[in-house]
C-alpha cells in the first residue's frame, strides 16, 4: 500500500472510532436522549388515549380477559429525558414515578394527552371525560350509602344498650 492510502485508512478509522466513541458517552455516559412512555391516565379528569383489548389476539398482554378493568386501558403519553429518571423500581418501591415529572421545571419533560391530530398516530380513539362520568358514576357515592347502613345499624344498636 502506498503512503496516501495508509493515511486514508488511518483518517477513517480515526473518524470511525471518533464516532462510536462519542455516541457511546452521549448515550451510556450522559443520557442525552428522550424516552417515551405509557403511562396511566384519569379519564374522570382527563382526555385519555384509550386502549382496547383485541378479541382476536391470542397474544397474552393483547388478548381480551372478560375482566372489563383489564379489557380497556386509558393512558397518556410521557416523554422526559433519560438522564433525569430515577433509578428506581416501581415494582418494589412504591414511591417510584420515573415518569412523572412537572413539565414547567424539566424542558425535556413533556405530557401528551389525546387530541384529534395525535389519535391518528396513536391508532386508538380519545374519551370525553365529561361522557366518561356520565356512563361510569363515581364509586364514593356507593361508598357512602354503604358507611350510612353500617352507620344506622350501629346506632341502633348503641340505642338498644
Amino acid at each position: 500500500m502506498d503512503k496516501k492510502s495508509k493515511i486514508f485508512f488511518a483518517v477513517l478509522f480515526l473518524l470511525i472510532a471518533g464516532s462510536v466513541a462519542l455516541t457511546y458517552w452521549r448515550i451510556m455516559i450522559k443520557k442525552d436522549y428522550v424516552v417515551e412512555a405509557q403511562t396511566d391516565c384519569d379519564p374522570e379528569t382527563q382526555k385519555c388515549f384509550i386502549w382496547e383489548c383485541d378479541p382476536a389476539s391470542t397474544v397474552e398482554g393483547e388478548a381480551c380477559t372478560g375482566d372489563e378493568e383489564n379489557d380497556i386501558w386509558y393512558y397518556q403519553i410521557a416523554r422526559r429525558n433519560a438522564s433525569l429518571i430515577p433509578l428506581c423500581d416501581p415494582d418494589k418501591d412504591e414511591n417510584c414515578l420515573p415518569m412523572d415529572c412537572d413539565p414547567s421545571t424539566e424542558n425535556d419533560c413533556e405530557i401528551i394527552f389525546c387530541n384529534d391530530e395525535n389519535k391518528i398516530e396513536q391508532e386508538v380513539e380519545c374519551n370525553d371525560p365529561e361522557e366518561y362520568l356520565k356512563n361510569n358514576p363515581a364509586e364514593e357515592d356507593e361508598d357512602l350509602s354503604e358507611e350510612d347502613e353500617t352507620g344506622d345499624e350501629g346506632d341502633s344498636s348503641a340505642e338498644e344498650e
